[in-house]
């Protein structure tokens, strides 16, 4: 019995691996790219993948823009729990219906970064720069007119809202996630305070644990170590792995990235239907401040979702477990009936 159990597992999980759609990567350059400090790049690589076939449709076309998280990188949607969930057969962004494209941003995964050689001498993007380049990127490299849809996670649920305000009118429906239309202040800005500091003097594991601390969530961390051994084994391991793979530059830019964002004072900019998703334990964007209960007013077409604490909220995490928030996800966008996608 127990070994067609096992072999019963093993096929349910090769059968959802064998619906993981394919992505195809490359790079799109932007020659002498001017940055908003007033630096240059000569030339400003931005790495991407995209799954599905673009297509025209009645109001645009059925692309949709994915975006990554600090320090995160394309590489955080390609698996089970959001790629298996979302573009799969029958998923809400079901690839052989969607266009999508996730880029690496400025600065992460593999799209032109401090440590490939020009270290401190990078420019000093900033999200207005990411945005930029974000658009760049469809327009000129993809021929991407109008959009389908705009999501992202953390950093980028906050280009989501960038994108609702400089261009109104290039998406039919907007998704941020794990995020707020704020300035950073408060607890928010002084944990990446810290983090600039810890990694200006190269000390890239004070670094790593404060960022390990503001991704956390309490019941799953206390699942993954019970018992106060399991969390001395479980943190080493996690420290080991997470500062080995780390680098303080590309990290520091990638903070720092967020010192001017603010989209707050143009909110009513944004026309199309916003779903703003957050989750009661994050802790970068806790509830209790109630930033997006007076930000969502502004919002003409917005709503906002904040979901509850539970056995399967990940913290700020929680915006890659699509399968959580997949069923409110999927009711906004078909209540969006005014754009037409071929089938």
């Amino acid at each position: 019995m127990r070994y067609f159990t096992a072999l019963a597992l093993l096929l349910v999980a090769v059968a959802a691996h064998a619906q993981a759609p394919k992505a195809v990567e490359a790079d799109f350059v932007v020659k002498d790219f001017h940055f908003r400090s007033g630096e240059v790049l000569p030339e400003a690589r931005i790495h991407y993948a995209t799954i599905g076939t673009l297509r025209k449709t009645e109001h645009g076309t059925n692309a949709v823009l994915v975006l990554h998280g600090t320090g995160g990188s394309l590489q955080q949607f390609l698996n089970d729990r959001f790629a298996g969930v979302l573009f799969a057969p029958g998923g809400v962004l079901d690839a052989s219906r969607y266009f999508i494209v996730i880029p690496d941003n400025i600065g992460h995964g593999k799209s032109s970064k401090p440590s490939d050689g020009l270290r401190a001498k990078f420019p000093h993007y900033d999200y207005d720069d990411m945005v930029e380049l974000q658009h760049r990127l469809l327009v000129d490299g993809l021929g991407v007119d109008h959009l389908h849809l705009v999501m992202g996670t953390s950093m980028g649920g906050m280009h989501t809202w960038m994108w609702g305000e400089r261009w109104p009118e290039a998406a039919d429906a907007l998704v941020p996630l794990a995020s707020a239309p704020a300035q950073i202040a408060g607890r928010n800005r002084v944990w990446r305070k810290m983090m600039i500091d810890d990694l200006q003097r190269n000390d890239v594991a004070a670094a790593v644990q404060v960022l390990l601390i503001v991704g956390s969530a309490p019941l799953q961390w206390q699942k993954s170590a019970p018992t106060r051994d399991d969390a001395d084994r479980w943190i080493t391991e996690l420290m080991r792995t997470r500062v080995a793979a780390t680098d303080a530059d590309d990290l520091l830019y990638a903070i720092e990235s967020s010192r001017d964002y603010d989209p707050s004072p143009q909110l009513e900019r944004i026309t199309a239907p916003l779903l703003a998703i957050n989750s009661a334990d994050d802790f970068i964007n806790p509830p209790e401040l109630g930033i997006m209960e007076t930000a969502i007013k502004r919002v003409k077409r917005g709503r906002y979702l904040l979901l509850p604490v539970s056995e399967n909220t990940h913290g700020h995490s929680t915006h890659t477990w699509a399968a959580v928030w997949e069923k409110p996800f999927r009711e906004f966008l078909e209540a969006q009936t005014r754009v037409s996608v071929p089938h």
